[in-house]
């Protein structure tokens, strides 16, 4: 990195801190901390609702999945429209006709205590690992750049997004989201435009997708219906409208975001607003990933595109042999950029039996270009087994570093760690506030001021930027940090979606039957997860963790069902006659 880049880094991340502190100092009461006074514009509403998803985990780690896997992960999102439109129907109107600051108090006015209790826990367990996760996901782009530890980088990371979360709560998250999105959206369309100009002259973008269709990378639309398959057109419309439910109904970091409207209309539409634009940034962000796939077959890329697994394997006494592997990678380089030219050149005089020839020799080198891979991560892990393998984290920042010009990689830098504290801060926003008005308040007997609720909202943020910044520090690539983060939140989600929709439609269930059916299912969800999807050494998944939202959210519903049922037989047993 040069000395621009740093300039434009460093000047982007300190405006939005110093903009998010002065914007919002001195919060008076409760509803001006935790809702931002209700003022917030439908376009506020929507920017931020998307910048608390897109967190520097899809900008980081998306680009990554499609180099890796191809355009397939944007099913994930095929029922958030729909989820949208429920959540402007159902969930918004009510949420502001009971003028509640978060969606668990809903919970205790239509069961009891403990059922809202229950489903705040549930929120604090799975937003506070997320949360970790969205710390140490920037952390890795500046270890790659710095060469620094990342639990150094991860305290430093924490504490800028602290700052201006704790100082300003919901209006300081609400304002810097916005300056955030512009910075995120201008920066992934430049990063898009100038991979397209580093391609081969004859390389046009309509070839380019045609180059990423040999290799199977823009397969769109799967409409198996194994549910063993991550993400297919079933799994994305059912476990995905769930989870989509699950986490803009539910969940207080988002819900937090609309209840900070000026009126039902203004939320309704941010949350359209998100619904629309949401699938295509996605599609967006994925297309740059398919793009930098295709710059890789023309521009030589390391073995494995994380630096410190190729430090440590050459520092080990398998150098020699990662060396041998190298080698091969380097003849399939070639191999693979003749191939490549084969088919374009087939494309060009539009040659049928050329083509499908050309096809199957990439699909042959693309192989044996992944076991070749696959050998370096097993002799990286023999070399040093606290080095992290997985490298498909590793792939958009290294094209950033290595190819893009002085000032852009800065820009870039930018656009990720400035989603990274973006999201990061909901999440903090969110648990302070759970932590505060749903567990402390709550249960605190004793008349305290507003100003008293709002030192605690305040204490308990900066007690869970703390812990953020623990998880963060012990954290591991796993898969993929994106995935990573929606599995935790598929075992949770579904199981408090349950519960809310239990709530709306099915009044003669009560609070003793759901908080009993909760906890058995959670329990059951767990076990799914751990016997099913949780990849051990010597096993494969048995089923996509997306169906896991569809599960508990069936489960509760079922199980709420016979408990209340065999209650009420216990209460009124039927007269003998």
């Amino acid at each position: 990195m040069g000395i621009l880049d740093w300039i434009i880094l460093a000047g982007t991340l300190l405006f939005i801190v110093g903009y998010g502190v002065w914007k919002t100092r001195g919060s008076k009461d409760v509803k001006d901390y935790v809702l931002g006074g209700n003022e917030a514009k439908w376009w506020t509403i929507g920017l931020s609702v998307m910048a608390t998803q897109a967190s520097a985990i899809t900008f980081l780690s998306t680009p990554g999945q499609a180099f890796h896997d191809g355009m397939g992960f944007v099913q994930f999102y095929f029922g958030l429209p729909l989820a949208m439109i429920i959540i402007c129907l159902v969930f918004i109107p009510l949420y502001h006709r009971l003028k509640v600051y978060t969606a668990y108090e809903f919970l205790e006015n239509r069961f009891d205590l403990k059922t809202r209790t229950l489903a705040a826990v549930l929120f604090l367990i799975q937003r506070g690992l997320a949360a970790g996760i969205t710390i140490f996901a920037p952390a890795i782009i500046l270890s790659a750049v710095l060469g620094w530890d990342l639990r150094t980088l991860s305290v430093i990371i924490g504490v800028l997004v602290i700052v201006y979360t704790v100082t300003g709560g919901t209006k300081a998250v609400n304002v810097t989201q916005k300056q955030q999105m512009f910075i995120i959206i201008t920066g992934m369309f430049v990063a898009f435009f100038f991979i397209l100009g580093y391609l081969p002259p004859d390389i046009t973008f309509t070839k380019a997708l045609k180059i990423a269709g040999a290799s199977d990378k823009l397969n769109i639309l799967d409409f198996d219906l194994n549910t063993k398959s991550r993400y297919t057109f079933w799994s994305g419309i059912t476990g995905g409208l769930f989870l989509a439910l699950a986490y803009f109904g539910t969940d207080q970091s988002q819900v937090q975001r609309y209840l900070s409207g000026k009126s039902v209309r203004e939320s309704q539409l941010g949350l359209i607003f998100n619904g629309i634009f949401k699938i295509p940034m996605q599609f967006l962000i994925l297309l740059v990933g398919v793009m930098v796939f295709v710059f890789y077959q023309y521009n030589t890329s390391p073995l494995n595109f994380n630096p410190a697994a190729t430090n440590a394997i050459m520092a080990s006494p398998y150098a020699k042999d990662y060396h041998i592997l190298q080698e091969g990678h380097v003849a399939l380089e070639t191999e693979k950029k003749m191939a490549h030219n084969k088919f374009s050149t087939a494309l060009e005089l539009k040659e049928y039996d050329a083509i499908v020839e050309a096809r199957e020799e990439i699909i042959t080198i693309n192989a044996k270009d992944r076991s070749n891979r696959e050998a370096a991560k097993a002799l990286i892990k023999m070399a040093d087994d606290s080095i992290e393998t997985n490298d498909k984290d590793y792939v958009f920042i290294h094209f950033i570093l290595n190819y893009l010009p002085k000032g852009l990689v800065g820009l870039l830098l930018a656009v990720i760690l400035s989603a990274a504290m973006s999201s990061t801060a909901s999440e903090l926003n969110a648990l302070g506030t759970i932590t505060a008005l749903d567990l402390y308040k709550r249960n605190k007997k004793g008349e305290f001021t507003p100003k008293h609720y709002v030192k605690a909202t305040k204490l308990f943020t900066l007690l869970w930027g703390l812990i953020a910044i623990g998880i963060a520090s012990i954290a591991n690539l796993f898969d993929n940090l994106i995935q990573l983060v929606n599995i935790i939140g598929s075992i949770f989600y579904g199981n408090v979606l349950g519960i809310f929709l239990l709530a709306f439609f099915f009044k003669f269930i009560k609070g003793n039957a759901v908080f009993f059916a909760a906890l058995v299912t959670q329990i059951i969800v767990c076990v799914i997860y751990y016997t099913l999807i949780h990849i051990h050494p010597t096993g494969e998944e048995k089923l996509g963790y997306l169906w896991l939202n569809f599960i508990g959210c069936g489960l509760v519903m079922v199980i709420a069902f016979l408990f209340e049922s065999l209650e009420r037989l216990l209460r009124n047993p039927p007269i003998k006659t």
